[in-house]
């Protein structure tokens, strides 16, 4: 598709007009015969409508020719011959040495021969190997006292017994577990809650005996056995539903009680925890 120039020339440049050179797209030319307007000459004509060798680079941007005039530049290729092409620079190149006359180079010094490498430097003597020294072990310095405590939970049928025998009649819809594995907790840190795990109340006890079997007689947080500065343990109740008891006698409530090795404590319904030291 021809492109036309606001001349009215048709270019097949669509942003130089080929024929005048003027921009395409812009303000057209008044017409001669319009009112109020003035003669407008169209420019020069051109000297030769001969468009070139298609191809033929911009003397000033290097573009391709496609018509009389650089579709880059708007250079005219028939009216500016007298603009030198553009030639791509030549690399450069180190011009020839000129002889010096005879006179110059009798009177130049002679070379000066290059240095001699200078020796290497004596290899240091290596050291005599020492004899290797086996380091001794040293003594591992004793466990503090109270890290090897534990508590053993089992069911104690004579405290049952005793319990049923205390209690009013309604301590008979709460039966003897007709078999509870032996459990073994080690004590470890200052403080380890006894009771039974309960998520509503974020209660998760470091001895948890909700089960199985599981002793209905266990608060939620019934105890808590809290280890003393000098390695020994101590228990406390903070307020237990059914109490909390020590070789058989019952522990005032928040009143701190130590513990000694092979101490029984018993809670709930048929619960007993065994404090033991060495296992």
């Amino acid at each position: 598709m021809m492109a036309t120039c606001p001349s009215g020339h048709e270019s097949a440049s669509t942003d130089f007009c080929d024929v005048c050179g003027m921009l395409i797209g812009a303000a057209p030319i008044a017409d001669v015969g319009q009112v109020g307007a003035g003669p407008v000459s169209a420019g020069p004509a051109p000297a030769s409508a001969d468009p070139g060798a298609p191809g033929e680079p911009c003397p000033r941007c290097g573009t391709a020719r496609t018509g009389q005039f650089c579709e880059s530049c708007g250079y005219d290729f028939t009216t500016a011959p007298d603009v030198p092409p553009r030639t791509a620079a030549l690399p450069a190149t180190t011009p020839p040495t000129a002889p010096l006359p005879a006179t110059a180079a009798a009177t130049m010094p002679p070379p000066v021969p290059p240095a001699a490498p200078a020796p290497p430097p004596a290899a240091a003597p290596k050291p005599e190997p020492q004899p290797q020294v086996q380091a001794q072990p040293q003594p591992q310095p004793a466990a503090p006292p109270g890290t090897d405590w534990s508590a053993v939970v089992t069911a104690d049928r004579d405290y049952y017994d005793s319990v049923q025998a205390a209690a009013g009649p309604d301590a008979a819809a709460i039966g003897f577990p007709a078999y509870c594995p032996e459990r073994r907790f080690r004590l470890s840190g200052t403080e380890v809650r006894v009771g039974r795990r309960s998520a509503s109340r974020g209660i998760d006890p470091e001895i948890d005996l909700t089960g199985p079997p599981t002793d209905p007689g266990v608060s939620r947080l019934h105890m808590v056995l809290i280890g003393t500065p000098d390695g020994t343990w101590s228990v406390v109740d903070p307020g237990s539903e059914n109490g909390t008891l020590v070789n058989g006698s019952e522990i005032p409530e928040g009143e701190t009680v130590p513990l000694h090795d092979g101490d029984r404590i018993h809670l709930g319904a048929w619960t007993a925890l065994t404090i033991t030291r060495g296992g």
